[in-house]
């Protein structure tokens, strides 16, 4: 096959391939080998044996690797987003309108905020009561009724 008998043409091939790969993902996954590769096709131009690119190719990889990922990781780590809605767990809220889950309907005032809310346990809570908040779901409140 005409590929492994040039080497020039195969580091070329492979160095495509891995900047197909590295385009068509979200995620760093093959940039390193695309420089491997590189480094590969110009140790190939200047006529080095095939067992020197191999190890080249290999080197190259391994050391950026090494080299970037962690620095990748450090700036692609999700960062989370703060909200301070978690505060509203745990406070009393007052319904200011009638909540009913099967309706998929219910308002409730905490924090001086209104929030759209669900019962925890599917039961109808009338406007004017105070529940506690349990959870948040979404941009919903899962409320359940104060023991008095």
């Amino acid at each position: 096959m005409w590929v492994f008998e040039n080497p020039l043409a195969l580091w070329g091939i492979l160095f495509i391939l891995f900047v197909i790969a590295e385009a068509a993902t979200t995620q760093l996954v093959s940039v390193w080998f695309a420089i491997g590769a590189f480094a590969a096709l110009i140790a190939s131009y200047f006529k080095a044996s095939s067992i020197v690119q191999l190890i080249i190719f290999i080197c190259v990889s391994v050391v950026c690797l090494l080299v970037t990922r962690p620095l990748v990781k450090k700036f692609t780590k999700g960062k989370i987003q703060s909200t301070n809605a978690d505060r509203c767990i745990g406070q009393t809220a007052i319904v200011i309108k009638e909540i009913n889950n099967s309706e998929a309907s219910g308002q409730v005032k905490v924090g001086g905020n209104i929030w759209s809310a669900q019962s925890e346990n599917g039961e109808l809570i009338a406007e004017g009561e105070k529940v506690s908040v349990i959870k948040i779901e979404g941009v919903k409140l899962i409320v359940k009724q104060e023991k008095e």
